[in-house]
């Protein structure tokens, strides 16, 4: 195990509008506002999205199981955001839910926002940790060297 230590630093809090793109546009704001790690809740609605909601089987590197949201979902869960190179990284787990079905993964692309979608991204000042790629699992992890 390794670990960093740091302080919480700004908070930006977002409204995401209907249709909105996720995952691009929390990227925009951590650029904007030069960001280099930080820690974000979401909650409300999403209508487009594809998660993964786990491995095949555990073996490396590991093959994903896909899951699309398709139609209007609830949502609620917890992402980091930390830098690969210059690039923000982000990594989000969330609840996805309509009527009696409840999915829960990693939301990977094609995020969008239902009707609202709210986001409060809190940044973490003093750490340098970052994401690399990882060649045993052929994932982007995060280090803290």
């Amino acid at each position: 195990m390794k670990y960093q230590v740091g302080r919480p630093g700004r908070i930006v809090v977002v409204r995401f509008e209907d249709r909105d793109e996720v995952i691009g546009n929390l990227v925009d704001i951590v650029k904007k506002e030069d960001i280099g790690s930080a820690v974000f809740y979401l909650i409300g609605g999403m209508r487009e999205g594809s998660i993964v909601a786990g491995p095949e089987k555990y073996e490396f590197p590991p093959v994903p199981v896909w899951r699309h949201l398709g139609e209007s979902h609830e949502v609620v869960g917890f992402g980091t955001i930390f830098r690969q190179g210059d690039e923000p990284k982000v990594h989000f787990h969330g609840a996805f839910g309509k009527k009696d079905r409840v999915m829960v993964g990693c939301l990977r692309e094609n995020s969008e926002t239902f009707l609202v979608l709210e986001a409060v991204i809190m940044e973490i000042d003093g750490v340098t940790a970052k994401r690399e790629l990882d060649p045993v699992s052929g994932m982007v992890l995060l280090n803290l060297d």
